[in-house]
């Protein structure tokens, strides 16, 4: 992208060379004397490849990875002929899209395996709300559609090791967390007051992320006995909305636009909730980092959402594998309810540090999922010799 966030205006060509050097490579025509058993591409700007390699004799196996079907690499017919594509490959069969070239297409037709990022989201491309108008072409391939979820890195994310943050601690030392939180306030000129909750975001301020939704809520949101921390840029009027709400409420509220690594480890360690009203969400990181670091997720049961964060419904708290706050309608009005409920456990102490270790106990790590992809990789293999 561009630096003000736009594409770049010849991404078609330079997205077909990387197609078309990565088939050169795949097909050991590179000079390298190697040719590889599986080719995975991930999202759009890998979707060439895997089209120009149906042409191919004795071609790897191919495995494309849909991390945000949103995305498609949509282009006018004039970009298929520039990039003197096969001619057979202007079909709806094909890379054609409603009269646009659409590269992502190239993978979901021609892998011959395709996963998304999370188990929930690869169900639900499949359907008309979250299938973008390819919902039609998912369900046809629904054989060969698995969702495998994201990791994340547990060395990095780590509170126990972590040294950005002010203290570190784990599921047993709970009470250094306070530290974290003050040094957070600090941080913020908020008020240094350890029972008040501090409720962050971090993220895109777009439509996906539920920015929306939170902004609707903030004028009952900034009456409840909260604080509440933003960390993101996006859209424009998003961020000047909030900041307008920070200057009106400066103990109340701070924004920080960009992002920042290090603070972004100090307000997962420091907050006590994180807010993830997504409207979409393929699979989702922040909800991740912050049941490790303990930090409840109030989130949306959507996506990686659904498939990471358990609701503290009663039967999940006797069970003791609640880890967050769980609602279902994209409202402001499903959002507020969902704090309030998070308000009220946070007040029993005893409840809340369960719901926090209950978070710190998971396993997030690529461990599980490298497992997952190892076997994707094989039925991947055992197609592609099928189809010679």
């Amino acid at each position: 992208l561009l630096p003000d966030g736009q594409a770049w205006p010849d991404n078609d060509e330079r997205f077909g060379l990387f197609g078309r050097v990565a088939v050169e490579i795949a097909m050991d025509r590179a000079g390298l004397g190697w040719k590889p058993d599986i080719v995975h591409g991930n999202d759009w700007q890998t979707g060439l490849a895997p089209a120009l390699l149906s042409e191919e004799e004795s071609r790897p196996a191919i495995v494309f990875t849909v991390h945000n079907l949103a995305y498609q690499g949509l282009f006018p017919f004039s970009s298929f002929a520039k990039l003197a594509l096969p001619k057979k490959l202007w079909s709806y069969r094909a890379l054609e899209f409603y009269n646009q070239l659409a590269f992502i297409k190239g993978g979901l037709v021609y892998a011959d395996r395709i996963n998304a990022v999370s188990p929930t989201y690869a169900e639900e491309i499949q359907g008309e709300e979250f299938g973008c108008g390819l919902q039609g072409l998912l369900s046809a391939r629904r054989g060969r559609l698995n969702g495998i979820l994201n990791g994340i890195d547990a060395e990095q994310w780590n509170p126990a090791t972590d040294r950005l943050i002010a203290e570190t601690y784990d599921s047993r030392s709970l009470p250094k967390k306070q530290t974290n939180k003050l040094a957070l306030q600090q941080h913020f000129s908020l008020p240094q007051q350890a029972d008040t909750p501090v409720i962050a975001f971090i993220g895109r301020l777009v439509h996906q992320k539920g920015i929306d939704l939170i902004l609707q809520a903030l004028p009952a949101l900034i009456h409840m006995p909260v604080q509440l921390i933003f960390l993101g840029n996006g859209d424009t009027d998003h961020e000047k909305d909030l900041i307008d709400w920070a200057h009106r409420y400066p103990y109340q509220m701070a924004i920080k636009n960009g992002y920042d690594e290090s603070l972004a480890h100090l307000i997962e360690a420091g907050a006590d909730m994180f807010l993830m009203p997504s409207r979409f969400e393929p699979c989702g990181l922040n909800q991740m980092y912050s049941q490790r670091y303990g930090t409840v997720p109030i989130a949306r049961r959507i996506g990686g959402l659904a498939d990471t964060v358990e609701d503290a419904s009663p039967t999940r708290l006797t069970l003791g594998t609640a880890s967050g706050i769980v609602f279902q309608e994209a409202s402001a009005a499903a959002l507020l309810r969902a704090v309030d409920r998070a308000l009220k456990l946070y007040a029993n102490k005893a409840v809340w540090q369960k719901i926090q270790r209950a978070g710190m106990s998971k396993d997030f790590s690529w461990r599980h999922s490298a497992d997952q992809y190892l076997h994707l990789y094989q039925l991947a293999l055992a197609d592609c010799a099928g189809r010679r």
